[in-house]
């Protein structure tokens, strides 16, 4: 049943609705509005002021003096009525004078009124307005008549939009706090960008907001309710998400909120007021969000972010309009703002517009940030509070290196920013240049540089920087952009396409390394789903081995697809020996079925081992007599040895790749390899850091593969280098360690004028 409260503010709707259809000016209208509140709110005073220009102006009022309309005016933040605009937020003063923010306007005849209400008139987050009331005597305004201005600012909106009467809210960087702002977060992906925002997920704006039949809004709000919660079980049902921690205490949240009676009730009472299912949830959500400004809790007001989510994703359910901001296209440069996001989704974007990613939570082994490295995109994680701090349309830019974004950003900090992006694009325009020529020291010693690839267009990379070959193609890219498990004949020409785009130059394909912290929905994980430590679990070979289908399946790809050619195989998170012999013996076996089959093959087979976890290092006189070539995943290798995950926040930038303890072991395993006649190599992200790779060279390595990139910079720092020179420094200094390996490599690098770029 409706009550007292919906009464009041479906009087004032029905009185809205007729003046809405009416032929009346914009003017016109405004001026019937406020006394149609007035007369509902039995209230001596009502006025709306709308944002033109970034100032507030006086548009239309009832109670005050009529020649003060569109005179007077009050800047963001000034007065009652700025302050209102500028926090987004609610006013409700017994006494109007005694706020530190009254500003007292004598042509307007307000010194008559004591009390005053006002709340912000709000389009895409934004206040474009404010309506407020006003009495002779001193008295605080109930919830119920605060609920009633907020439901008629709602409305207005739609008015003033429409009309064009007010700033747009996606242009005027105004209102909600439009100061500049930096905001800190992990570094996933460096470089820099810069370019709009746009929200992955868009808000939806609200284009109707008065009910025609309430009846129908609340069966519309019914359906979508079931609905949001259907997708919200299914989400909890999910391989991926099954696995304790984080996700699934966002996603039990989730389910709370998506089942509280409390919050449908209250979208209920808004419709049985007059408005529409999207107008309903929508001013429910700003009452929220106003009330969140009282709360200091973290905990509570991380929960209310998972409201505020909820909400938009009811309103997309409730409106049809489910698409991605990749779905609509993208209009110009963006940055993309995001919760989180999935490698497949990521792919859907135009890369000639998208310039940058923001996440609110994101982790440096995350798929989604290997695919941005790939694509040379530069991202940001863990930004908290992100879309509080970032609305629609607002100019960023990102410092991926510095682990910044500016939002809003003054002329200097603009004009620094153009300056670094220049040296950056001079730099690349240098490295371009470097495109045919080899990496060869200053002593004459020839450096292999490969690049890591995982896509079919990454190809392209091999002639645009010169490399000498993809050292690792992730072939696991495949599986987690796919909503089912790729059959062999898709793997295959996957393969064969990526043979054919290199050319003469080598590819190493390495086999999936899936599950543990890439999880696959399609793929059931068995008692594996609930580990609690997914790096270090059921995954890359350990799962191929268990599941051999899987494996003989890729395998068999993998050889038809280098039929005539040499084809290059390796197997990822070898812990022992005898998981690369199984893994070995799984490629003969289809070998020698498509053999006996007549069909045509690899003309030969090298196998490789990757060596991320350090007991293998322990058993490597017995491995390499098996293999023709070591590659390192510093990646894995840095987590295992210090036992910490680079993905926590708080141990992410805690271990330096250029501790003695790392280079030490490195070094072992290059001596190792070096007296067993295999070569060895490194591809995982530290070879692509100028001085981390020059630390590399100076214990023996002579082998890259890296991000296409980083090609430029590794390749200068190359040429700019004295092998001979550098061996015994580094040799001594891993003897004798000083109290920073990276201070005095860099110390080194200067004296010896090494260019790190």
């Amino acid at each position: 049943m409706p009550t007292a409260s919906t009464n009041s503010a479906r009087e004032i709707l029905t009185g809205l609705h007729d003046l809405m259809a009416s032929r009346l000016a914009a003017q016109g209208k405004l001026n019937k509005v406020v006394q149609i509140v007035a007369e509902a709110m039995e209230s001596e005073v009502c006025s709306i002021y709308l944002l033109r220009d970034g100032v507030l102006e006086l548009f239309a009022t009832l109670g005050l003096k009529q020649s003060a309309v569109h005179v007077t005016k009050l800047a963001l933040g000034e007065g009652l009525v700025g302050t209102i605009a500028k926090q987004v937020a609610v006013l409700n003063l017994a006494e109007a004078a005694s706020h530190p923010e009254f500003a007292y306007r004598p042509e307007t005849g307000e010194e008559l009124f004591h009390s005053f209400a006002g709340v912000p008139i709000v389009r895409r987050e934004r206040a474009i307005g404010v309506l407020c009331v006003q009495h002779g005597d001193p008295r605080a305004y109930d919830d119920l008549e605060i609920e009633a201005l907020q439901t008629v600012a709602m409305v207005l909106s739609e008015l003033i939009a429409n009309a064009g009467l007010a700033d747009k809210a996606s242009a005027a960087a105004t209102v909600r706090d439009d100061s500049p702002l930096r905001l800190s977060g992990l570094r996933l992906v460096t470089g820099l960008a810069r370019g709009n925002a746009v929200y992955h997920q868009p808000r939806v704006l609200i284009e109707h907001t008065v009910a025609e039949d309430t009846e129908a809004e609340r069966h519309r709000v019914y359906s979508a309710f079931a609905k949001m919660r259907e997708q919200i079980d299914h989400m909890t049902s999910l391989a991926e998400f099954g696995t304790a921690g984080e996700h699934q205490e966002v996603l039990e949240t989730y389910k709370m909120f998506a089942y509280d009676e409390g919050w449908s009730r209250r979208i209920n009472e808004a419709i049985d007021s007059g408005l529409t299912a999207e107008a309903a949830i929508e001013r429910v959500r700003q009452r929220m969000q106003m009330r969140m400004r009282d709360i200091h809790d973290p905990l509570l007001q991380e929960r209310m972010h998972d409201l505020d989510d909820l909400s938009n994703r009811l309103l997309r359910i409730v409106s049809g309009q489910l698409g991605t901001a990749a779905q609509m296209g993208l209009r110009g440069d963006a940055i993309l703002v995001a919760r989180n996001l999935g490698p497949a989704e990521l792919l859907e974007y135009d890369r000639r517009k998208l310039k940058g990613v923001i996440l609110e939570e994101g982790s440096l082994t995350a798929h989604v940030t290997i695919v941005a490295r790939a694509m040379g995109l530069p991202m940001l994680g863990r930004v908290r509070n992100v879309r509080r701090m970032i609305g629609e349309g607002d100019y960023l830019l990102l410092d991926g290196g510095d682990g910044a974004v500016f939002v809003r950003p003054t002329g200097p900090v603009e004009e620094a920013f153009k300056a670094k992006l220049a040296i950056t694009q001079k730099r690349r325009a240098q490295y371009a240049a470097l495109r045919d020529v080899p990496p060869v020291t200053k002593d004459g010693s020839r450096i292999t540089v490969m690049v890591n690839a995982g896509l079919r267009d990454d190809v392209a990379a091999l002639d645009l920087v010169g490399a000498d070959g993809i050292g690792l193609f992730r072939t696991e890219f495949q599986f987690l952009v796919s909503a089912t498990l790729p059959r062999r004949e898709s793997q295959q020409r996957l393969y064969r396409s990526v043979i054919e785009a290199a050319g003469d130059k080598p590819v190493i394909f390495r086999t999936v390394d899936i599950g543990g912290d890439k999880a696959l929905p399609y793929l059931d994980h068995g008692e594996a789903g609930e580990e609690e430590n997914p790096a270090m679990g059921w995954r890359a070979l350990r799962l191929a081995l268990d599941r051999d289908g899987l494996m003989k399946s890729q395998a068999r790809a993998l050889l038809e697809a280098s039929a005539g050619r040499e084809l290059n195989v390796m197997f990822p998170m070898v812990s022992e020996p005898w998981e690369f012999e199984e893994a070995r013996d799984i490629v003969e076996q289809q070998r020698a079925w498509l053999a006996s089959r007549k069909k045509l093959l690899p003309t030969n087979i090298r196998y490789g081992a990757m060596l991320e976890v350090p007991a293998l290092a322990e058993t490597l006189d017995i491995l390499l007599p098996k293999i023709d070539f070591l590659s390192i995943g510093t990646n894995d290798l840095t987590q295992f040895l210090f036992a910490a995950d680079r993905a926590h926040p708080k141990l992410a930038e805690r271990y330096d790749w250029l501790s003695p303890a790392i280079l030490r072991f490195l070094r072992r395993v290059v001596r190792m390899c070096g007296e067993a006649g295999v070569p060895v190599g490194i591809c995982g992200e530290m070879g692509g850091r100028t001085l981390e790779a020059m630390a590399l060279i100076g214990i023996g390595l002579e082998r890259f593969s890296i991000t296409p990139v980083a090609v430029g910079a590794i390749k200068a720092m190359i040429r700019s280098l004295d092998r001979a020179s550098l061996m015994p420094a580094v040799e001594a200094m891993l003897d004798n360690p000083p109290p920073s390996m990276r201070e005095a490599l860099s110390a080194w690098a200067d004296e010896h004028k090494v260019a790190l770029g």
